[in-house]
């Protein structure tokens, strides 16, 4: 229960944000608060890094009841454990974060015995049962929040920057608040890279189980996520796998953006399994042979440029267009120069388009393939990378095929033995896979599971339609039915079409956005940012997109971009360089973990962030990202 809200069992998944305005500003608390609520939100969490801010919720709370808001607040903590004990008092919900509440981080590599650390955990013990007993006596509920860029040094010297680590720092909390005889509890296990997020998660059920703990709600999200349709692919990524796997009982997305704007995000990914009803048309598995806590990719062959040790391939469909001319390939990422009478191709270029029965009568890109229904691929056999699209019938029957690549589109229920015994002894097959089913990742993950346990290793593209969905729609669902696979290592490529108005342009840089945030394919900077919060130091969304502007053209560069400096460093260890904000109009620059300057001047710090990645020859300069 928190406040008149519950969370978990059978309720509705909940839908929480966190203010960002200081927490010394009630009056901008309190509006920024009804905004929220009026767009949905079901808690909002304030930070209280101190006792004058843990004081003011107070203010606050009586503020927003006095206007008629009952919404259950929720006090962020961080290293203060006196402001949680205060703040226990007032609000409904306290969040600590096991990594700093009891420790300080000096990123130390600590040798310990048992003897010395059970003697930590006798130490976090005695500064932690304080808060269990006032939120015992008050009714407070608490969310154990552990955060991957915010791992004790305890934590890390034992068991490293792991999943593993994350859920050990948890349960060194939750088995004091269980011997005390407290579970009013929520768990989080929050990373940036939603690999580890995932792992995390499924890590923790699991370990909860083995251990008998009580089943505790779960908090979802992947903090840093970013902004745009970046920060919403790469959070559809991260919760969107774990609510199809049946994990989840509250969302919150954090985005570089106003508090207001995460929370329809996560409304449309918590409504999708609303009136989801169970699948009868998926056959249940006796055993599943992928490790759910660890990344391994599917075995395959190599089929021409598929599969294998390749990246995942793009695939865009244009059968549905009239004509295709040059200027189709254009949203593609290609781009027709017609004095120099050469294809420009960039790097979220597609590899494939499937064309069905429409033809080419021009000369295509030098790396772009050309995909046709079987029938008309008779007529265009002889054209220069020109493959055909098989139904599965057709490809047990026919007897003219490519000699390098054959596509072959299958639903799960027409992989049969006689299919699969052709699959297993032809080289040049690749499988298309595609469903209509609700639970589509379901359906998909169990045709890969018959692929593996018949120790078939053709490499298979995710093929995902779309209907009268509205773009964000699109990029929430399509992150989440095939990243949950991508983050499984299920799948050589992807194929993306939406049957309404999403251009071209968006389903392609989509498929391409979606690779990225399960970090397979990189194709573009990658910007771990962190939304604002009362801690913020300086105007994360501006800040954001100036650095943005000035290096989205540095392929496979991580920028972390942080507002202060709690999560900052941790969450860091994961980029290349880092931008965190260490004072009022002060910045410290990182190479990854390392303190390169500190107190730099804000109005200096984008260019002298540009002078350490140019030091270290990562920068390149805009033209030359265009290859001909």
């Amino acid at each position: 229960m928190i406040g008149d809200v519950p969370m978990g069992g059978d309720n509705p998944i909940r839908i929480q944000s966190m203010t960002t305005i200081d927490t010394m500003d009630t009056m901008g608390s309190v509006e920024q608060t009804i905004r929220m609520v009026e767009a949905g939100c079901e808690y909002v969490r304030i930070t209280a890094p101190s006792i004058k801010e843990a004081q003011n919720l107070q203010v606050i709370k009586d503020e927003l009841r006095k206007r008629g808001y009952k919404v259950p607040l929720i006090a962020d903590i961080h290293f203060t454990p006196n402001a949680a004990e205060l703040a226990a008092r007032i609000v409904e919900k306290v969040r600590v974060n096991p990594g700093n509440y009891a420790d300080k981080k000096r990123f130390e590599e600590i040798e310990y015995t048992d003897a010395s650390y059970d003697e930590e955990l006798e130490r976090i013990r005695k500064k932690f049962t304080p808060l269990v007993k006032i939120c015992k006596e008050y009714g407070t509920a608490m969310r154990i929040g552990t955060n991957h860029g915010s791992l004790s040094d305890r934590i890390m010297s034992r068991y490293g920057d792991t999943p593993l680590g994350m859920v050990e720092s948890a349960l060194e909390f939750l088995r004091i608040c269980e011997d005390l005889n407290y579970y009013n509890i929520v768990l989080s296990m929050k990373a940036s890279n939603p690999l580890v997020m995932i792992q995390a998660y499924r890590l923790l059920v699991q370990k909860l189980d083995e251990e008998k703990f009580q089943p505790y709600p779960l908090h979802l999200g992947v903090t840093e996520a970013g902004d745009g349709e970046d920060g919403r692919i790469k959070s559809s990524v991260g919760i969107g796998t774990l609510l199809e796997d049946g994990l989840g009982d509250t969302i919150r997305v954090s985005l570089t953006e106003e508090p207001e704007a995460e929370v329809p995000v996560a409304q449309q990914l918590a409504d999708r399994y609303v009136n989801r009803k169970a699948s009868l048309f998926i056959p249940e598995l006796k055993h599943y042979p992928i490790n759910p806590f660890a990344y391994n990719r599917r075995l395959t062959y190599e089929v021409v440029n598929i599969g294998g040790h390749q990246v995942p391939r793009v695939i865009a469909n244009l059968s549905n267009k009239e004509k295709i001319t040059p200027a189709s390939l254009f949203s593609l990422g290609y781009h027709y120069s017609v004095p120099l009478d050469k294809w420009n191709i960039s790097d979220m270029a597609c590899d494939f388009i499937f064309v069905g029965d429409r033809n080419i009568d021009f000369d295509i890109p030098g790396t772009l393939g050309i995909i046709y229904n079987f029938g008309s691929w008779l007529n265009n056999k002889n054209s220069e990378r020109a493959y055909p699209l098989f139904t599965g019938v057709q490809y047990l029957n026919s007897n003219e095929v490519s000699p390098h690549l054959n596509f072959v589109q299958v639903q799960l229920a027409e992989v049969t033995n006689d299919l699969v015994t052709k699959l297993q002894s032809d080289t040049t097959a690749v499988l298309i896979i595609l469903t209509s089913n609700d639970h589509g990742l379901a359906e998909l993950r169990r045709l890969f599971v018959e692929l593996i346990e018949r120790s078939c290793k053709t490499p298979v593209i995710i093929n995902r339609s779309y209907n009268m969905l509205l773009m964000e729609q699109f990029q929430l669902y399509a992150a989440t039915d095939v990243g949950g696979l991508l983050i499984d290592g299920l799948g050589d490529g992807v194929m993306l079409d939406v049957l309404n108005g999403v251009s071209d342009k968006i389903v392609n840089e989509t498929a391409f956005n979606i690779l990225q945030a399960t970090r397979t394919r990189i194709s573009k900077t990658e910007y771990i940012s962190c939304p604002s919060c009362g801690r913020t130091l300086f105007d994360l969304q501006e800040t954001t997109a100036k650095i943005r502007s000035r290096t989205s053209h540095l392929k496979g560069i991580k920028i972390g971009i942080m507002g202060c400096i709690v999560n900052g460093p941790g969450e860091m260890a994961d980029a290349d360089y880092g931008y965190v904000g260490s004072g009022p109009g002060r910045i410290t620059l990182y190479r990854g973990k390392e303190v390169v300057k500190r107190n730099v001047p804000s109005a200096q710090a984008v260019d002298q962030l540009i002078d350490l990645i140019k030091e270290d020859s990562n920068w390149i300069e805009l033209q030359e990202t265009v290859k001909i």
